[in-house]
């Protein structure tokens, strides 16, 4: 018999740059597995460790992540090192794949090196989409091609490995080839498995071995199932843990998302999620949801603690970011080779970020 109170099921958010009392009431309740860090929670590399140091002082057992994808999406930018678009490294793979294979690498690593070395333990990457009609997606992928999505991504991944991060690939089994973006509208492909087996899921079956977590998709591939692949038995117990293998974390997205909400209120979202085969549910932006979701896990049968494997060694502090990521033994060489790379023209702008929207 599964003991009730599921122990850290929920990933949440806090508000601002430093804890508040609410906060750290919050960061103590055992339901609480994961903390997301959001661009509120950043002004500098020694903020965002001191913020990081203080939540472990509470809760020593909490995942803290971000999403530090590059280009658009990029959490932490003041005082970091700006990292690239993934759709940057497919333009260089065109015409010239093992320049692109040596950058994609790089760019991992020195994610990592720095994501780590401000006391966060994974960053939800890489994007493994592939780059097709999506609002959402566009640039984040690095590629149109399945193969080349592949191929970069699985560089990506060992770059990021061997800084000393889990990678999460995201969104399963494809949001790339439907227009709608899923954190403000719903999101329907109305494609065949077959399609979807054949393109979409092709950089996720090629790479699973290598990833450690995987994000679902808030898409309903309406010729598989009729609920969002994040909500769904077919993809993640059938498809995914049977037919492919898969033993790694699964994440689900933003449970505040628009595309989420055909599954009812909060606590119906989580369990929704739990019960079809995710590990840890997040819900971000609304401390109020939040709160019931936390309450809500209370109540549900322990699962599993497969989320456990994604806490990463965190480096000392050194008082700078710099002095910290010198531990990395390849980090000069990737920082050096990203920023020559793509950035000599520090005039570049990033497009809006996708992820930054209001409930």
């Amino acid at each position: 018999m599964g003991r009730f109170m599921a122990t850290g099921i929920i990933m949440a958010d806090v508000d601002g740059l430093t804890l508040t009392d609410d906060d750290k009431a919050f960061l103590a309740n055992d339901a609480l597995g994961g903390v997301i860090l959001f661009k509120r929670n950043v002004a500098n590399p020694t903020q965002v460790r001191a913020l990081t140091d203080s939540m472990r002082a509470i809760n020593p057992n909490l995942i803290i992540s971000a999403d530090q994808e590059g280009g658009r999406v990029a959490r932490f930018r003041d005082g970091f090192t700006p990292l690239p678009a993934m759709g940057r490294l497919g333009e260089i793979y065109d015409d010239n794949q093992q320049l692109a294979l040596s950058l994609a690498y790089d760019t991992g690593y020195l994610m990592a090196c720095e994501v780590l070395a401000v006391g966060v333990d994974i960053s939800f990457a890489p994007v493994m989409d592939i780059n097709g009609c999506s609002l959402v997606i566009g640039d984040r992928a690095f590629h149109a091609d399945p193969q080349a999505v592949t191929t970069l991504s699985s560089r990506f991944i060992d770059g990021m490995n061997d800084a000393g991060m889990k990678a999460t690939g995201k969104h399963f089994p494809g949001h790339g080839s439907i227009a709608p973006d899923s954190h403000v509208s719903d999101a329907v492909d109305n494609r065949s498995l077959d399609e979807i087996w054949g393109c979409d899921l092709v950089s996720f079956k090629n790479n699973l071995a290598k990833l450690s977590a995987l994000m679902p998709a808030h898409v309903i591939f309406s010729q598989v199932d009729d609920k969002p692949a994040g909500f769904s038995k077919v993809w993640l117990q059938e498809i995914l843990r049977d037919k492919m293998g898969y033993d790694g974390v699964l994440f689900s997205d933003d449970l505040s998302m628009k595309a989420a909400h055909v599954a009812g209120d909060v606590t119906a979202r989580v369990k929704s999620a739990i019960e079809a085969g995710c590990d840890m549910a997040l819900v971000c932006n609304s401390r109020d949801d939040a709160l019931r979701a936390v309450e809500f896990a209370k109540t549900m049968p322990d699962v599993p603690n497969r989320f456990g494997k994604m806490k990463s060694v965190i480096p000392a502090w050194q008082g700078d970011l710099s002095t910290t990521c010198q531990k990395f033994t390849h980090y000069h060489t990737a920082r050096d080779n990203v920023l020559k790379a793509f950035f000599d023209d520090v005039s570049q702008q990033d497009e809006k970020d996708p992820t930054n929207y209001k409930v």
